[in-house]
């Protein structure tokens, strides 16, 4: 069973910055995406960033030029650095490897942010 180890979270005020860091025991397969979810009290856990074997990255439309994700393969650690963070990113953010072998999950990170 792969681990995916999460750390970074906690409480910011609006227009602030926090990175969130996911570490990897191992990598399940040759081709991979990883990415970062996040889901806020009573609504549905959506993709907030993802990136993909050879570099490709996606975001959600709400947190686009103020979120980046990116990857340290040497330490098989994935990041996603927020700026301009609002009220509304406030979720339990969840790390996310999706392999041909199987989906595997960090245990989340509250993120919080108010003033």
């Amino acid at each position: 069973q792969v681990q995916l180890v999460e750390s970074g979270g906690g409480l910011v005020q609006p227009g602030g910055s926090l990175r969130l860091s996911c570490a990897a025991s191992e990598r399940t397969s040759r081709f991979y995406m990883m990415g970062w979810y996040r889901q806020a009290p009573g609504k549905q856990r959506e993709l907030v960033a993802g990136i993909s074997t050879g570099g490709s990255t996606n975001y959600a439309d709400s947190v686009k030029g103020r979120f980046t994700i990116s990857e340290d393969s040497a330490k098989n650690t994935v990041y996603l650095q927020m700026t301009s963070l609002k009220p509304e990113d406030t979720a339990v953010y969840y790390c996310h490897l999706g392999t041909a072998y199987g989906n595997y999950w960090g245990q989340g990170t509250q993120v919080t942010v108010s003033s």
